[in-house]
């Protein structure tokens, strides 16, 4: 079978990892929360993964950076969906804290990957 090269990143995996402890996470909110904020963090933590595979199939550096933004900016939009379920009680500020350093360590690696491309695409 073949791997695709965005399934060989680390922070590809790591992101694939991490919407998988959203699911499990948000499978505890209230259920007057699906259409609400169970939906947009599931919607976010998923564009993740999508936005780095997306961008694997551009041709150019600058294109595959472009993507590694949007992967950046929809983790920032998930860190704000999870202080909004820790605003409401969903979440313990523990439970909180853990996934804001999960999500540090996506955005260090994220900005890393981005910086490559950018410095690839600029010769």
């Amino acid at each position: 079978m073949h791997t695709y090269s965005f399934e060989k990143l680390e922070v590809w995996q790591l992101a694939r990892t991490f919407r998988k402890s959203i699911y499990l996470l948000t499978a505890k909110f209230p259920k007057e929360e699906t259409f609400g904020l169970i939906s947009q963090i599931k919607r976010s933590v998923s564009s993740i993964g999508a936005c780095l595979a997306e961008g694997s199939g551009k041709i150019t550096m600058k294109d595959k950076a472009h993507y590694t933004n949007m992967a950046y900016t929809t983790t920032l939009e998930t860190l704000n969906h999870l202080i909004a379920a820790m605003d409401l009680d969903y979440i313990t500020n523990e439970e909180y804290l853990t996934y804001r350093s999960k999500i540090e360590n996506i955005t260090i690696k994220l900005s890393g990957l981005r910086n490559s491309q950018i410095n690839a695409s600029n010769p």
